[in-house]
């Protein structure tokens, strides 16, 4: 086959793909697609709720692995679409549906890449990932996937990155905060407002910087994104709720950053959903960074988060697309793109 034929199966299989609803969490009758078109092309899938993955053949453990992963998931369409999300349609040499840009150009690109390149004798193995719940971290997507597949050396992730190497990425981490107060009467001068025992908190959250500013992502980012309080306009509020969203660079842990703040905001109590998505860096010196600057790319830190935050082992964001598209109405992604993809990646990973 050549790269025509691989692109074709490509635009077909993201057209199926689109033309089956998959949010996060509902990814089954998409994930029965991919499986079966992966099962026509012999590659031997092998499927955990509704992640699948396949190996190279002639695994060898002495062999460091690396993985190609991008994610099955979409979120849900916003309500400015003005054609149907779910109706494929190639215009002008773009493919238009929801996930085609985040990631389905990357998902279909990286499995041609991995069914031109196993039928290679490598240095290394390969592993093929589609991972599920990205768009929501869940729980039964990458991190349910992990302990089952063989160990991995490094990765590349398939999000929208114009086909540059994201080298970095930022983590996440989303905290509760609590103020309490003690309810009275608005018209005497009565109990305690809780929306002022949280001021000086917010006010010092808002005008914060940490020192530590990373080259490829900036700098660590706190912002308060909501705010609840009240029941009515004559009762002093007993209690107000608000939500910080956390964006840390590679030189904060999550853990380090919510201590820091237990100690700072003393008003206030607060509580950590999750630490578990840390920021994500690879090393310049990385012999897969290297090869990528010596076919012309641009490394760079993405803001944005992926699968990356759960994996514990080196990995890189590169994928057709423009990750600006992601999440957007009439999303798309170029044939050419896909067809550009298959090709870096092959010649990235041919050596």
């Amino acid at each position: 086959m050549n790269t025509t034929q691989y692109l074709n199966d490509a635009i077909a299989l993201l057209s199926d793909l689109i033309a089956t609803p998959r949010v996060s969490r509902e990814e089954g009758a998409a994930a029965d697609r991919l499986q079966e078109a992966m099962a026509a092309w012999g590659l031997e899938p092998r499927r955990e709720k509704n992640n699948l993955w396949a190996v190279s053949p002639g695994y060898d453990e002495g062999k460091e692995t690396i993985m190609l992963n991008a994610h099955i998931d979409t979120v849900k369409a916003v309500k400015t679409w003005t054609r149907d999300p779910h109706k494929p349609t190639i215009e002008d040499g773009r493919l238009y549906g929801l996930g085609a840009n985040d990631c389905g150009g990357g998902l279909v690109a990286l499995l041609q890449a991995f069914r031109i390149l196993r039928e290679q004798r490598l240095k290394y193995n390969l592993l093929f990932v589609a991972s599920a719940e990205e768009e929501v971290s869940g729980k039964d997507g990458m991190e349910r996937m992990l302990p089952l597949l063989p160990p991995i050396g490094v990765a590349i992730v398939g999000e929208p990155t114009g086909m540059q190497p994201a080298i970095a990425e930022k983590g996440l981490m989303v905290i509760d905060g609590y103020a309490k107060g003690v309810s009275g009467h608005a018209a005497r001068d009565e109990g305690v407002n809780a929306i002022y025992e949280a001021l000086d908190d917010l006010v010092w959250l808002r005008d914060y910087r940490f020192r530590k500013v990373s080259p490829l992502l900036g700098a660590t980012k706190m912002t308060v994104t909501q705010v609840e309080s009240g029941t009515q306009h004559n009762v002093v509020p007993d209690m107000l709720h608000f939500v910080i969203d956390v964006r840390t660079n590679e030189y904060y842990q999550n853990e380090f950053v919510f201590s820091f703040l237990q100690k700072r905001m003393t008003r206030c109590e607060l509580k950590a959903r999750s630490f578990r998505l840390h920021s994500s860096h690879i090393d310049e010196g990385h012999p897969l960074v290297k090869r990528c600057k010596e076919m012309g790319m641009t490394p760079f830190g993405s803001p944005t988060l992926s699968d990356q935050a759960l994996m514990d082992f080196p990995s890189l964001k590169l994928g057709p697309g423009d990750s600006a598209r992601s999440h957007s109405a009439d999303e798309f992604i170029g044939l050419e793109e896909i067809k550009s993809a298959i090709e870096t990646y092959v010649a990235l990973l041919s050596v």
